[in-house]
């Protein structure tokens, strides 16, 4: 009789646009892996990111393919779309409940950037969010996470996670796509070929 595998106990939340996923988005969640000894971490893209992303992205389906692509090899990486899916905004406040009603016995984690935990004060349902999960917050360059003022004297649990200095940004990424220059460097060899191969982030005037 084969016995069913143990429910994860210790569950990470990676949630973004991921327009394209990246190399720093991998070491970030190598490093959630490690640090916080979870069991599995789920990368969530954003199906319509509430704050306001500067650009049009990519159709839902091109960006869970490649997020698919970015986390091949790491079976405790898993592909969450439930946002993609999800008609509206996506709360992370959303796809908590969702998982607390899924694993209750488990403990969640969110992994964020010192920049969003600045701005948690503004995320939806801020008041019931904070205290329902353990924030894991990169820090860059051995700099402990600052919150904002909003957040003195709320109690909330903090995990610090040791980010090395990495120079990758989303967006010169798609600045590079719109010009047809190799991507390597940037993203996962499986991502760059997908998104030549589907001419992701070209510009229409081929300049």
């Amino acid at each position: 009789m084969t016995v069913p595998p143990a429910p994860p106990r210790r569950i990470g939340l990676f949630g973004g646009s991921f327009d394209p996923p990246h190399r720093a988005h991998r070491v970030l969640a190598e490093t959630a892996l490690a640090a916080l000894a979870l069991d599995q971490l789920r990368w969530l893209p954003a199906g319509a990111p509430w704050q306001k992303t500067g650009h049009v992205l990519a159709e839902p389906q091109h960006r869970a393919a490649m997020v698919a692509l970015a986390i091949d090899g790491e079976p405790r990486f898993v592909l969450d779309e439930r946002e993609l899916h999800r008609r509206g905004p996506s709360y992370t406040i959303d796809s908590v409940r969702e998982l607390r009603a899924e694993q209750p016995q488990a403990q969640l984690f969110v992994v964020i950037g010192q920049d969003q935990y600045q701005r948690l004060h503004t995320w939806h349902a801020f008041d019931e969010l904070l205290g329902s999960v353990t924030w894991a917050v990169a820090a860059r360059e051995g700099q402990l996470p600052r919150p904002d003022a909003a957040l003195a004297g709320r109690p909330h649990r903090v995990e610090v996670l040791p980010m090395p200095r990495l120079d990758v940004s989303a967006t010169v990424i798609r600045q590079r796509a719109a010009r047809g220059e190799d991507l390597t460097a940037l993203v996962a060899p499986a991502v760059a070929r997908y998104i030549a191969l589907h001419q992701l982030y070209r510009d229409p005037a081929g300049h």
